[in-house]
């Protein structure tokens, strides 16, 4: 494997290239202090991965691998930091792994295991034409090219509205009753149907510059929307989590490459009460895959990895009180202050939120390890 060594220390960057020596086949193409050179000699070099220090002048390392990624999406980057700190950005940005410093061998091979299972995954994965487009419905509804995706630019908000509705019943006759009572109820009947057909024709407008990709099928009773070499991520999400195996060590990097697809609930920043059943379904099965693997990863002593996996979890939804009592668990071994910590971050958000307090389960374990942890001071 081919990789680039970044880190602002010239002597952490020797350690580095001295461990990686170690442990297996591994062709180290440069080593650099200097992020911006970095940044350069890796867009323009064939590697497989680069281990990048967090800590950079200049330019820090979660912007870097944010524009890198930006240009190869498939780069393989594992964070080297001397913090924990940073796992919920590492996850977020599609980092295939972090490592605590200091590097051991031990560590490193499990990375470079999975840097293999993941290049062999991306080889046999489901390939996408060069001619498809994308379209993201996880947050936000953009389209365009991997790298190149912007929002669709509607005239009016009715015409946005019904778009994203024959979206969620794409391939399906959807009768013009019912857009109308979705979109004009309180309007004059005499003037409803003319509303339609021009709200259509500015949806068709907006969609003229993907030529045949969308096409709205015109029938006397409603409309089909038809989607032709559209990669839609919900669609690749309902492929793949329904060819999931159980979870092991081979399939892992199956669930982590699943949970990253999901940017965001479904349709996230619309307010329409018609997706609030497809939202709630698609969290749901987000929410058990994260819990699945943080619970692996703890089960087999992957205690980095199973914590990331839970503060994942609250950065998309801050209500989530059993990925806090996870975390305390974990942090109960060797980190007490952070135990405390989210104990205050969870009483703070539920009260906050809800005005509510944390879950029994969750006050009277904290009240036992409060009382334990007293003890063993003394």
């Amino acid at each position: 494997m081919r990789m680039i060594l970044v880190d602002d220390e010239k002597l952490a960057l020797e350690f580095l290239e001295r461990q990686l020596s170690k442990v297996g086949d591994i062709e180290i193409v440069g080593k650099y202090t200097d992020p911006l050179i970095a940044r350069d000699e890796i867009l323009h070099r064939d590697v497989d991965a680069v281990f990048l220090d967090i800590s950079l002048p200049e330019l820090d390392g979660i912007r870097l691998a944010d524009q890198l990624l930006e240009k190869k999406p498939n780069l393989n980057i594992i964070f080297v930091t001397a913090y924990n700190e940073y796992a919920v950005q590492a996850f977020d940005l599609n980092a295939l792994d972090y490592i605590v410093k200091p590097v051991q061998t031990e560590r490193l091979i499990k990375t470079l295991d999975r840097i293999r299972q993941r290049i062999n995954l991306r080889a046999k994965s489901h390939v996408i034409h060069s001619g498809d487009i994308h379209l993201n419905v996880f947050r936000q509804v953009s389209v365009g090219e991997i790298g190149n995706m912007s929002l669709l630019q509607w005239r009016t908000s009715k015409a946005q509205e019904l778009f994203l509705y024959l979206l969620q019943h794409r391939e399906q006759l959807v009768r013009k009753s019912v857009l109308i009572d979705l979109l004009w109820q309180d309007h004059d009947s005499e003037k409803i149907y003319s509303q339609l057909y021009t709200t259509v024709y500015h949806i068709r407008k907006a969609l003229e510059p993907y030529k045949d990709r969308f096409q709205i099928a015109n029938t006397t009773e409603g409309y089909v929307l038809h989607l032709n070499q559209i990669v839609l991520d919900i669609n690749e999400w309902d492929r793949r989590i329904g060819t999931l195996p159980p979870l092991t060590a081979d399939s892992i990097d199956l669930y982590q490459e699943l949970t990253k697809l999901y940017t965001g609930d479904y349709l996230q920043e619309y307010d329409y009460w018609w997706a609030e059943s497809e939202r709630q379904r698609y969290k749901s099965q987000w929410l058990k895959l994260s819990y699945d693997m943080g619970d692996w990863h703890y089960r087999n002593g992957a205690l980095e990895q199973a914590a990331a996996s839970y503060l994942n979890i609250i950065f998309h939804d801050s209500l989530e009180e059993r990925a806090y009592y996870q975390l305390m668990v974990i942090y109960s071994e060797q980190q007490p202050a952070m135990v405390h910590r989210q104990y205050q971050l969870l009483e703070s958000v539920l009260e906050e939120e809800l005005g509510e307090a944390p879950s029994d389960y969750i006050t009277e374990w904290y009240k036992v390890w409060q009382e334990s942890n007293q003890i063993l001071k003394h």
